[in-house]
């Protein structure tokens, strides 16, 4: 056990005596972040718990495309026939496209009387509110009448919007039909279908063939073929700085050739194949890469791109001989980003809408390379893939940060959780950094608080209290809480103050995985969870301590010294010269054995006698550190409360925080709602070398 460990504990195992008294040195300190943007908090994104499909990617119809792979057989599910008819796919001789063979056959009965058609549940449930909905679908097959399409619910005989859609039909080759449907009212639940039913007396055979059936709310920014609101809203609100795609587990595929291919996620709907997901459901490929490109930017997101580097989960790895195409390919994918108009796939990114060149200053090779197929995997990374994608990579765009998919401390040795691995590890180039994941107890995140202190750069590319303390060993024997918690939420917050301290080595945090459907799902540990009723969307209580660290950055880091060593009070501080030089100190409280409050002083140099202050407290208003938020409740347990406070005689700010608790003290107070401040446009200005 380390010194800084054993301090730990033995910090945790005694009351606190005094104030802890901390003095934030005016000079020294290091510039944070890179390329003109401070450190920043984000997450990662992959269809993980349905976090895409039946998640932030608002399409309502699941299965609209009888989408299929070796994997998940192509199916009928989620459709059910009104008035007898029969549902079956049909894989004929003139399909919809190459990438949608599959369509499903609509037929009636021999003794049908009236309408016939199909209804869809959507991802367990369809929302359903009287704003406007958009949709379209395909169908082949001579048909003269009327179409009607229809939001009705699954419990009543109630229908609260329909909408009449002429047929455009014929037999020879598929149409599109398009409509729009305002319902009159809100449904009561989310228990409701969306039904399409037509005539048969009009068709030639009793029969047609639909495929692409798709029906969308609203969406974020109101982009087409966009994401949900709610949830969209929810990731906005916490001031995020950065996103993280495709993963993840689903960049790298179930085998080598069913890796999550960018190419086939671009242009109309019709033309994307769909993926092989990894987490046990197919993909649409409808949250493809220009959707989450436009994601970013509508959030105002930097972007870490993951690029597929030769390894599959299965353990199949691309030999040397044969890795050149998809490093071309990592290199089209980084010139369809960030190309001019005037290169081959910066013209493919103008022809779908968006001439400008997006930005893009980090890319990752690999993911998780150190795991998948171990030790051939992490053999071949360290010998040929890392190096030849690191080198084509860098030849093409010197100033781009690559990044590689371990940490210093990959592959860890069995049981340990920290510190680098000098039998196993990779040494990477002085132009690349690192990737590290902790998924930890809470007592863990908080004795890693040092842990990059004297260490290589890195992302913390995902990150989760995600076990209880004293699960281990064997940690991943054994469940992950049920949902987020309040002393893994303390626990994190710690370990966020660690890597903030480093920050001019460690351009970002990332929280994995980001959502969860309450319906599906293979990863309980989210910052926000789902149903299909937006009423339902719940920030979970990290979400809390990530957002009130994010609304107030800090671009410069600045020194601190005091009477206390950390534990059972963690801090860090600095300035943020997007703001006037606004002065900012972030701590918690993580003392499991004493119940005490902890009397804090906080000196900024320079800071004169009745200067302001705002003071953010989270804290748990239910006292029990297992509680959580809980979407199937309503039951929230995150107490935020911000005060003015004024600085004494001395020039101090002077208060105490409960334990279990975090808080941020910033001397700008004009702040938003939420207490804390949207991130500015950055411009870059001169690092320092010295350590806060």
């Amino acid at each position: 056990m380390g010194l800084f460990a054993k301090a730990f504990l033995a910090a945790t195992a005694v009351a606190t005596v005094g104030a802890v008294d901390i003095v934030v040195q005016s000079n020294g300190g290091n510039q944070t972040g890179k390329f003109g943007h401070p450190y920043g908090y984000g997450f990662l994104h992959e269809d993980i718990n349905n976090s895409g499909d039946g998640g932030i990617y608002a399409e309502l119809i699941q299965n609209r495309a009888f989408q299929y792979s070796k994997a998940f057989p192509v199916s009928t599910a989620h459709y059910f026939p009104i008035n007898g008819a029969s549902l079956t796919i049909n894989n004929g001789t003139q399909p919809l496209s190459k990438a949608l063979p599959a369509s499903m056959k609509v037929a009636a009965g021999n003794s049908t009387v009236g309408k016939v058609g199909f209804e869809n549940e959507g991802y367990w449930g369809i929302d359903v509110r009287a704003h406007k909905y958009t949709g379209s679908f395909w169908v082949k097959g001579a048909y003269t009448g009327a179409f009607t399409a229809s939001l009705q619910s699954n419990l009543t005989d109630d229908v609260f919007g329909s909408v009449q859609v002429e047929s455009k039909s014929v037999d020879s080759e598929w149409t599109e039909h398009t409509f729009e449907l305002t319902p009159e009212k809100d449904a009561p639940n989310s228990n409701n279908t969306f039904a399409i039913t037509f005539d048969p007396k009009g068709t030639q055979s009793g029969s047609l063939d639909f495929n692409l059936i798709s029906l969308f709310p609203p969406t974020y920014k109101n982009r087409k073929n966009g994401l949900r609101v709610d949830i969209a809203e929810a990731l906005a609100e916490m001031n995020p700085h950065f996103l993280r795609f495709p993963g993840g587990n689903m960049l790298e595929g179930l085998e080598n050739d069913t890796y999550w291919d960018w190419k086939d996620t671009l242009g109309p709907l019709k033309e994307r194949p769909g993926f092989q997901g990894v987490w046990g459901y197919q993909q649409t490929h409808g949250l493809g890469m220009m959707e989450y490109l436009e994601w970013a930017e509508d959030m105002d997101l930097q972007i870490v791109i993951g690029v597929w580097a030769g390894l599959a989960l299965n353990g199949d790895v691309t030999p040397k001989e044969d890795l050149q195409p998809f490093i071309d390919d990592a290199l089209n994918e980084i010139e369809f980003v960030r190309g001019s108009v005037d290169t081959e796939w910066g013209a493919k990114r103008a022809a779908l809408g968006h001439p400008e060149p997006f930005e893009l200053n980090y890319v990752e090779i690999g993911n998780e390379d150190w795991l998948a197929g171990f030790p051939e995997g992490w053999d071949s990374y360290k010998e040929y893939r890392f190096i030849m994608f690191h080198d084509a990579i860098k030849a093409k765009y010197p100033e781009i940060q690559i990044i590689g998919s371990s940490a210093t401390s990959d592959p860890a040795p069995e049981g340990a959780t920290t510190g680098p691995n000098l039998v196993d590890g990779i040494k990477y180039p002085a132009d690349a950094i690192g990737d590290y994941h902790p998924y930890r107890e809470p007592d863990e995140l908080v004795e890693e608080f040092d842990r990059f202190d004297n260490d290589i750069g890195h992302i913390i590319g995902e990150v989760a209290a995600t076990h209880v303390n004293g699960a281990t060993p064997p940690r991943w024997n054994g469940p992950l809480y049920k949902y987020p918690w309040w002393i893994g939420a303390v626990g994190e917050a710690v370990s966020l103050l660690g890597y903030e301290r480093n920050s001019d080595r460690i351009p970002g945090t990332f929280y994995a995985p980001v959502l969860k459907n309450e319906n599906r799902f293979q990863w309980p540990i989210t910052l926000i969870q789902f149903t299909a009723d937006a009423r339902q969307t719940t920030r979970a209580v990290t979400w809390y301590c990530w957002s009130l660290f994010a609304h107030h950055p800090i671009s410069h880091t600045l020194p601190t010294s005091s009477n206390s060593s950390y534990g059972p009070v963690y801090w860090g501080a600095g300035k943020d010269e997007a703001r006037n030089g606004a002065l900012v100190w972030k701590g918690a409280v993580y003392n499991t054995t004493d119940n005490a409050s902890v009397p804090i002083i906080v000196h900024f140099e320079g800071v004169q006698p009745g200067a302001k202050a705002q003071l953010t407290v989270l804290t748990n208003s239910v006292g029990d550190p297992y509680a959580y938020n809980d979407p199937r409740t309503g039951v929230q347990i995150v107490d935020s409360k911000t005060t003015e406070l004024t600085a004494g005689t001395s020039g101090t700010f002077e208060f105490s925080l409960p334990q279990l608790s975090v808080a941020v003290l910033d001397t700008e107070v004009t702040g938003n709602s939420t207490g804390g401040y949207k991130k500015a446009k950055r411009t870059p200005v001169p690092r320092y070398q010295k350590r806060w």
